[in-house]
């Protein structure tokens, strides 16, 4: 239903703003037809975000504000606006928490006003055909989409600024040289890359230290593009890029790391997954879990419903666990963790240069996918930005090996994870 000045809307959002604006000062225009548009700051204050009430669909979430319920009507284009990407990501934040002071009991608001209810699909069942479904879906956008904003390698997880200073593409590399370095891969040493993606860690692990690699994918899209660059680099003898379940894997394996899977798994599964990576592992074998986490220490939603919209939108399927719950199921899985590296900082900037790199990208990336492809993305990547910013998510680097071994093979300190000696 569209909007006019005759809808008893017109009122309810005249009244909505008059209120945050007594309370509030947050730069933001809110328009609709047969307004002349209603300013949420004070009179000193220019308003930075406009944002355009296209449908009831549209104001019905202004008036009930949660990150999941303004990213959805803005996908479905109940909602336009305008504004630099990260002024709208703040002005969002800002007016999900003013929602929270507002009075929102007022029995004379109608029943529409309410909090949107949202259930949350079952997100523990993962069998094979889910799992690839769900990669499938947000994967398999295509090639040229993704490689508009990632570095040219196409490595899609935190980067690691060793200085602060690389450029995306220096810090890329150097994560997975920190990483490869981190498991003491050797020449000849055989190497298993759970979810390789478009093949950058694996390539880098046969040209640079030797190893012969597995890389498994569920993407159709990154198993074709990492083969052909495989090919292309002339490592088809020591590089095997496969479209295959980590459930499927045979063994063993010398060294196996998985960065950017693990999210995909399943709470549930983690004991049964961490158990298939002892399964695989040599012993003295050494593997590594790179992988984003809730900071909820209940494994629970973040806050004001992002991750309900991203559990629509983004990653079905998709849930992350707290750190804690890493290292218990870990542990029950048959692993020893050993070093444990914190890098929501290096994933706050690597998002930084990922949401640039799309905005700048705009029209190219408009004339690739739909519009609400185009939307979905635009808000994940920088609303990811935000909540790594400000932990309401992070990502941490397991190093691990199996449980058991003497400690007089462990490692005295940390110094080998940075300097190869």
């Amino acid at each position: 239903m569209q909007l006019s000045s005759s809808t008893p809307l017109n009122a309810a959002l005249t009244l909505w703003a008059e209120r945050l604006r007594q309370r509030f000062d947050l730069p933001l225009l809110v328009c609709w037809k047969g307004s002349a548009g209603l300013r949420l700051c004070q009179a000193n204050t220019e308003p930075r975000v406009t944002i355009d009430v296209r449908d009831t669909s549209g104001a019905a979430a202004l008036l009930s504000p949660s990150l999941d319920n303004l990213g959805r009507a803005y996908v479905e284009g109940h909602l336009d606006v305008t504004g630099t990407v990260r002024d709208i990501m703040d002005l969002t934040h800002r007016l999900v928490e003013s929602g929270d002071t507002t009075d929102n009991a007022d029995n004379n608001k109608p029943g529409w006003m309410q909090r949107i209810a949202h259930k949350v699909a079952d997100a523990t069942s993962h069998t094979r055909a889910v799992d690839r479904d769900a990669i499938h879906y947000h994967y398999d956008v295509s090639n040229d989409f993704y490689a508009e904003w990632l570095d040219p390698a196409m490595v899609y997880s935190c980067a690691y600024f060793e200085q602060g200073d690389e450029t995306l593409a220096e810090a890329q590399m150097k994560k997975i040289d920190h990483i490869l370095t981190k498991i003491r891969l050797e020449p000849g040493q055989r190497l298993l890359d759970i979810g390789c993606g478009w093949g950058a860690l694996a390539i880098r692990a046969a040209q640079k230290y030797g190893a012969r690699c597995v890389g498994i994918t569920l993407s159709q899209n990154q198993f074709d593009l990492a083969s052909e660059r495989v090919k292309a680099a002339g490592l088809a003898d020591q590089v095997d890029i496969r479209l295959q379940d980590y459930r499927d894997v045979s063994g063993p394996f010398d060294r196996i790391t998985s960065v950017g899977m693990f999210e995909h798994v399943g709470l549930k599964n983690l004991p049964a997954y961490f158990k298939i990576i002892y399964d695989l592992l040599v012993p003295g074998g050494w593997a590594m879990n790179h992988g984003i986490t809730s900071t909820d220490a209940h494994n629970g939603e973040t806050r004001h419903g992002g991750g309900r919209f991203i559990e629509q939108y983004v990653f079905p399927q998709g849930e992350l666990p707290h750190i804690g719950t890493v290292l218990t199921t870990m542990q029950e899985g048959g692993l020893e963790p050993f070093d444990i590296e914190n890098l929501r900082r290096h994933y706050a900037r690597t998002l930084h240069y990922w949401s640039d790199a799309f905005e700048d990208k705009t029209e190219r990336l408009k004339a690739m996918v739909p519009e609400k492809t185009w939307r979905i993305w635009r808000m994940y990547l920088i609303g990811c930005e935000w909540a790594f910013e400000h932990d309401e998510v992070s990502v941490f680097q397991v190093l691990c090996r199996r449980a058991g071994d003497l400690a007089s093979t462990l490692p005295w300190s940390r110094r080998w994870e940075y300097e190869r000696v």
